[in-house]
């Protein structure tokens, strides 16, 4: 109940560009600090840590995205968004958003380290 719910995903040619959405009921009014982010899973593949934002604010980015992905947080509302550009055919996957209290270190890049996980949503892009 409450769980973190996606939005946003879709088809999209190499190149192009998707904005993915989370809302994640649970942390609507929850007072202290919490940390969001997206992991993504290609088929056969393990869950694989795509970007994050802690309790203080601060993003953190893999290397396979950074410079192509930009995350950010709407503080109030517990919304997380992913803005998605330059998409290659290796960024198809089911992209999940996650969140867990407190703010996250190091940790952020384990899937073990988030407790709350949404259903995913299906991003294709084809070259």
């Amino acid at each position: 109940q409450g769980q973190p719910v996606e939005s946003g995903g879709g088809s999209v040619q190499a190149g192009g560009s998707l904005r993915l959405a989370c809302d994640a009921p649970k942390y609507h009014y929850y007072s202290y600090s919490y940390s969001m982010a997206w992991f993504r899973q290609a088929p056969g593949k393990e869950h694989e840590a795509v970007a994050a934002i802690d309790g203080l604010g601060e993003a953190m980015y893999s290397d396979s995205v950074k410079g192509r992905f930009t995350i950010s947080k709407d503080k109030d509302k517990a919304r997380l968004f992913l803005q998605m550009t330059d998409l290659k055919s290796e960024d198809t996957a089911i992209y999940y958003c996650v969140a867990v209290r407190g703010t996250i270190g190091w940790s952020w890049v384990r899937p073990s380290a988030w407790s709350d996980w949404g259903q995913g949503t299906q991003v294709t892009v084809s070259s």
